[in-house]
């Protein structure tokens, strides 16, 4: 039976999920497959790396630098976080990624973007470990209206959260039957429509079908999530959830440190309170 890890996005509160990885790194916990939606993926990767910490590490020490993500970088070069240094010189330079044993590790890892032409998801493996995949997680984090769009493979790719937020259904499909799924909003959260869609409708002109994805991702989303709570409730062996006790102090710009390392020890602590859990899902 393979088992699979399952990572929502939302920018900052990507963070909840490192705390969660960390622990499940420190004691050894292991999966057949990850796949990661836009901070599932660009921290996510660490996971599959091995590297304990890298996660929270450059945020905290880059969340007041211009160049990693700032209103400058917005206008300057159409990217909120800006793409050089993001992309580049922090996992190549700066703090880097262990590509060489994200390479060599055998778990799958899976990434999901949204093809900015249909408006429908991507699903790719990343199993390079290099520059190319380093894209392939930029895309799935470009959030439309504060991104640009990402060419790879002759597609133009956004940020995935807007087809497939949390894609238990995608990693279901393909044979992962046993299932834990880190989602980074609580019990209680329901998305609301998106207050930018007008300014969107005009940045994305020429591209009406992600256009209508964005319209509606709302209801999707709300349907989504409540899919998943009904699996995990009727299936308790083949899906787990982990969430967040309380709303992340968190968005898309943080400057306070402390805001991130609390959002970051949340996801440690629901590690931690889960861990005999999940092992035991897993031992089957």
């Amino acid at each position: 039976m393979k088992t699979g890890l399952v990572m929502e996005g939302g920018a900052m509160r990507g963070l909840f999920t490192c705390g969660i990885l960390d622990v499940f790194l420190e004691n050894g916990i292991t999966f057949d497959g990850a796949i990661g939606v836009s901070a599932g993926a660009a921290f996510g990767c660490n996971f599959k790396s091995k590297q304990i910490g890298r996660g929270i590490r450059y945020n905290v020490k880059y969340c007041k630098d211009e160049r990693y993500c700032s209103i400058k970088s917005l206008i300057k070069t159409g990217d909120l976080f800006g793409v050089d240094f993001c992309y580049r010189r922090i996992p190549f330079e700066l703090d880097p990624w262990d590509g060489e044993t994200f390479r060599n590790n055998p778990m799958d890892f899976y990434v999901v973007c949204a093809d900015a032409k249909t408006g429908m998801p991507v699903y790719h493996k990343c199993d390079r470990g290099d520059a190319i995949d380093v894209q392939w997680f930029r895309a799935s984090a470009s959030l439309p209206g504060v991104s640009r769009i990402v060419r790879i493979d002759g597609k133009e790719l956004l940020d995935g959260g807007m087809c497939d937020a949390v894609p238990l259904d995608y990693f279901r499909s393909i044979g992962y039957e046993k299932n834990v799924v880190i989602l980074t909003q609580p019990e209680e959260y329901r998305k609301g429509k998106n207050k930018l869609l007008p300014f969107l409708r005009l940045k994305l002109i020429n591209y009406p079908n992600m256009v209508h994805a964005l319209a509606t991702r709302h209801n999707r989303y709300n349907a989504q999530i409540a899919h998943i709570n009904e699996l995990g409730k009727k299936l308790p062996k083949e899906v787990l959830i982990l969430k967040p006790k309380a709303p992340l102090n968190v968005g898309g710009i943080v400057r306070e440190p402390e805001r991130l390392i609390s959002a970051y020890n949340a996801g440690r602590e629901v590690g931690l309170e889960n861990l005999e859990r999940v092992k035991e899902f897993l031992k089957d």
